[in-house]
């Protein structure tokens, strides 16, 4: 049965007590009001299908983050990038309650507003900045539908309607990038990157391209990781693999080569930079050699087609070298191996 109860400050406070169900209870500003939703909740109840909002409307979004970042994701995260997408999500939907967060909510409030910011990467004239590009909002979403469904399944706070993120549009991801350098273009960097002030440049672009390696993968490699005898470095620290997963690379020739013109750094690193440092001193490299839009992770990709265009390395062998764990991945691959073969043919 319901009770309706006039507080002090005016509201009126609906409690609802049935056999087999925690007692709810909710205030409203009117009678009419508390009586409609005790009705509601009654009739759920009777019919075996009452799911308790309570918690949900007591916890907030920013609550939530801060669960899933304590609890959930040290487990389950690696690297930066899942943080900076956590912050975004707060700073717009931290405020809401969970069982106020709608897909109306999240398609207008956050969707469409996020996509209008301007990218803060361009800090040189923000002004003329490009706004954020849908695959970055949509992996903001998707992050927070992986919240959602964590609640659920981890925290115990049950959502009435189910994850609002599942009757949301979502922005279209990135498509896979293919840009490679010309035969020009490359001669130009390579003697940018030799000129550069860094002298570990060069020998990082260069196993870049002779390993697949990723660049955390390549940073976290330590000279105790090499046997130069076999030919295989070994990438030890899940943390710094995407995949998570330890596993050990070939080295070419070259890499082998680049590899013994390095000093030994004193803290035993193979590559001892900073993320950013590699990364400003690769982007001054590509302005001097008038190279546009091409990024470190590009050299991945070069990486790989080369190999593909070797034609003598099955899908599987490279899944093995690039540590895909995968092939979906190496599809768009495949194509340089059959032109190859094609030409082998006659």
């Amino acid at each position: 049965m319901a009770t309706l109860t006039q507080r002090a400050s005016g509201w009126w406070q609906a409690k609802v007590r049935k056999r087999g169900f925690p007692a709810e209870s909710k205030s409203f500003r009117t009678k009419t009001e508390a009586e409609a939703w005790a009705l509601q909740v009654e009739a759920s109840m009777a019919q075996g299908g009452f799911v308790s909002s309570s918690l949900a409307e007591r916890t907030t979004l920013k609550d939530l983050a801060k669960q899933f970042k304590e609890d959930f994701a040290p487990e389950h995260y690696r690297g930066e990038a899942w943080e900076r997408k956590l912050s975004q999500l707060v700073s717009r939907l931290g405020s809401y309650s969970l069982a106020a967060i709608t897909p109306t909510v999240i398609g207008k409030k956050y969707r469409d507003e996020r996509l209008k910011d301007k990218d803060s990467r361009y800090k040189k004239d923000p002004a003329t900045a490009p706004c954020v590009s849908p695959a970055t909002v949509k992996g903001e979403i998707d992050l927070l539908s992986k919240m959602l469904d964590v609640a659920v399944k981890e925290f115990g706070i049950a959502l009435p309607a189910g994850n609002p993120v599942a009757n949301v549009r979502k922005p279209k991801g990135a498509t896979a990038r293919d840009r490679r350098l010309t035969a020009d273009e490359w001669d130009a960097l390579v003697v940018q990157c030799t000129a550069s002030g860094n002298p570990w440049l060069l020998p990082a672009v260069t196993l870049a391209v002779e390993t697949a390696m990723r660049q955390g993968e390549l940073l976290q490699l330590e000279w105790r990781m090499i046997d130069k005898k076999r030919r295989i470095a070994f990438l030890l620290n899940p943390e710094m693999i995407k995949t998570g997963e330890p596993r050990a690379v070939p080295l070419s020739s070259k890499a082998m080569a680049a590899l013994d013109g390095l000093p030994k750094a004193i803290k035993g690193k193979v590559i001892p930079l900073g993320r950013m440092t590699l990364y400003k001193a690769f982007e001054r490299a590509c302005d001097r050699a008038s190279i546009e839009n091409y990024c470190w992770h590009d050299l991945r990709h070069e990486a790989l087609s080369r190999l593909a265009e070797r034609g003598d390395f099955t899908v599987l062998e490279m899944a093995a070298v690039s540590g895909h764990k995968t092939l979906q991945m190496l599809k768009r691959y495949t194509h340089l191996q059959a032109e190859k073969l094609a030409a082998k043919l006659g």
